[in-house]
């Protein structure tokens, strides 16, 4: 599965050290063996690039995994607590009902999706995804509204639904 995440047969697609030497239509035969259905089934799909050595063993202080550990179990417990008289307690669960109840969106927010939804070409479940990943970064956010950027950070996380590998 490694070398679907790398979106190509030699897994250099988009390395930023090492050229790609795979045709166009050979990627887009490698990517076309991941189903829109089964792709549409995962709630976030990004692309990692590899990490440099030297920011392996860098000094530069980043997000500690404590700090990261207490910003998630705050917005668990709010999740814990929006769902506690339904059988499950996390955003991803919600049904589409529950998505409206909560994951309502101001003019701007829903503009921006909309316009995801056309020039991305995301489907229905597609955008149910969004909402509910857009519903857990404005918890992350300690946020009561999902937000035009909560919106935005989730479209970035839909990497395979765009048509730019066709």
């Amino acid at each position: 599965m490694q070398r679907i995440a790398h979106l190509c047969p030699c897994g250099y697609n988009t390395d930023p050290k090492k050229e790609c030497h795979c045709s166009p239509r050979q990627i887009q035969n490698y990517i076309s063996k991941i189903s829109g259905p089964l792709l549409d089934r995962i709630d976030i799909h990004v692309e990692v690039p590899s990490v440099q050595y030297k920011e392996l063993t860098s000094d530069e202080a980043c997000e500690s995994s404590a700090v990261i550990r207490e910003e998630v179990t705050k917005a668990r417990e709010i999740q814990l607590k929006r769902f506690r008289r339904l059988k499950y307690s996390t955003n991803s669960r919600m049904s589409t009902k529950q998505i409206k109840n909560h994951c309502s969106l101001d003019s701007q927010a829903e503009e921006l999706l909309h316009q995801a939804m056309i020039e991305l070409n995301i489907s229905a479940r597609g955008y149910n995804k969004i909402l509910k990943v857009g519903r857990t970064i404005a918890d992350l956010d300690n946020s009561e509204n999902v937000c035009v950027e909560h919106i935005s950070e989730a479209v970035q996380y839909r990497n395979l639904d765009r048509d730019l590998w066709k």
